[in-house]
């Protein structure tokens, strides 16, 4: 799955589980918008064995099916992936939302929904998904003999504690959490400044000047903070 910071996401596969064979097929020709590949299964038996067996991205699943809950499949499957869970239900109380949740799905929605809705919270999920992963992979790493360290905010290069400035942090933890991917000035600047207002060019620039100066093994020649000319900024990490 591929995620690039304002730009579509590609899910490689997902899942539809729900026993009614016409909003079944209703709700895959919706997702195939965004995911060439999509599964379906009619019961928690099936969708447990094909969420196993092909790993999808994310799970939209339905809580009525015929050989059991869908809750319980929702238990069961946190027991062995972190796939994203989209509950679809008409259950709308409040005790079964947190029951839900607490099972471990990532988010419910109430039936029917439109189309529009329920992609915005795919596309949701994904990215807080491929963020999450990201975060996990990246937020301890040594590279060409720097080391750092996004949860205590350390960083040690050549053995010697380096001290940065909470606008350098938030910058070096955007460009790390994106796993490698290039992001744009204008993006880093929504992230880190979050101002509408503002040289983005100009103020990007410039930290990632002092931010190099502290962080890579030569500053003059970047091997951690890459510039990709005429798009922007990626962090050479960890492969």
């Amino acid at each position: 799955m591929a995620l690039h910071l304002g730009e579509s996401i590609d899910p490689e596969r997902i899942l539809v589980v729900e026993d009614d064979d016409a909003l079944r097929e209703t709700l895959a020709h919706t997702l195939r918008t965004v995911c060439r590949d999509v599964r379906t299964a009619a019961t928690v038996a099936d969708a447990f064995r094909e969420a196993t067996q092909s790993q999808p991205d994310l799970i939209v699943l339905d809580l009525g099916l015929p050989d059991g809950d869908g809750a319980e499949l929702v238990t069961r499957l946190r027991a062995v992936t972190d796939v994203p869970v989209i509950v679809l239900s008409g259950r709308d109380s409040e005790e079964s939302k947190v029951a839900l949740l607490d099972a471990g799905a990532d988010d419910f929605l109430i039936k029917p929904c439109g189309a529009a809705e329920l992609l915005a919270r795919v596309r949701g999920q994904l990215r807080r998904s491929v963020t999450s992963h990201a975060a996990r992979s990246w937020a301890q790493l040594i590279v060409d003999g720097v080391e750092i360290d996004l949860v205590s905010q350390r960083v040690v290069r050549n053995g010697e504690p380096q001290r940065l400035t909470p606008t350098e942090w938030a910058l070096l933890r955007a460009l790390i959490l994106q796993g490698g991917r290039t992001v744009s000035p204008k993006q880093l600047w929504d992230m880190v400044w979050d101002r509408e207002f503002g040289d983005f060019s100009t103020h990007v620039r410039v930290h990632i000047t002092h931010l190099r100066r502290k962080i890579e093994p030569n500053p003059q020649v970047p091997s951690l903070i890459i510039t990709e000319p005429g798009v922007g900024y990626r962090f050479n990490g960890p492969r």
